[in-house]
C-alpha cells in the first residue's frame, strides 16, 4: 500500500475533535457547577436530578479527558463513554416525560436536553461518528 492509499489518521482533539473537546469541556463545567450549587442548596428537593447531574458532569469529564489525551484506548473508552452518554439521555428524557413527579427539578438531560438546545442527545452521536472516524 502507498503512502497515497493508506487510510488517514486522525488525532482525537484536532480537526471535528477541538470542537468536541470545547463543547464536552463546557458541558463539564456547567453540569458540575450546576450539580454542585443545587446539592449544597437544596439536595432535598431533588436529589436523584442533582446526583444525575453530577453524574453527567463526571462523564463529560471522561469524554473531555479522553480526547484531549488520544491514543486507541482513549478513542475506545471515549466511544463507550458517548454510548453510555446516549443511554442516559434518552433513558432520562424519556423518563422525565412519562414521570415528571419524579424530577422535581431539570437534569442535564431532562427532556433529552431541552433545556441546553438538544446538544445533550446530539453530542454523543456526533462524539461516536467522530471517534468511529478517527479509528487507526
Amino acid at each position: 500500500m502507498t503512502a497515497a492509499e493508506e487510510k488517514p489518521t486522525y488525532q482525537l482533539g484536532t480537526g471535528p475533535g477541538q470542537v468536541l473537546v470545547w463543547f464536552y469541556g463546557v458541558f463539564t463545567v456547567a453540569a458540575a457547577s450546576r450539580s454542585i450549587v443545587q446539592m449544597i442548596m437544596d439536595y432535598g428537593k431533588a436529589p436523584l436530578a442533582y446526583t444525575l447531574s453530577a453524574l453527567a458532569a463526571v462523564v463529560y469529564g471522561f469524554i473531555t479527558y479522553s480526547l484531549v489525551r488520544g491514543g486507541e484506548k482513549a478513542r475506545r473508552a471515549a466511544l463507550v463513554c458517548c454510548a453510555a452518554e446516549l443511554v442516559f439521555v434518552l433513558v432520562v428524557g424519556t423518563w422525565t416525560l412519562a414521570d415528571p413527579s419524579a424530577f422535581p427539578d431539570a437534569t442535564v438531560w431532562s427532556d433529552y436536553g431541552m433545556g441546553y438546545l438538544f446538544i445533550p442527545v446530539i453530542l454523543p452521536v456526533l462524539g461516536m461518528l467522530w471517534l468511529r472516524k478517527a479509528k487507526r
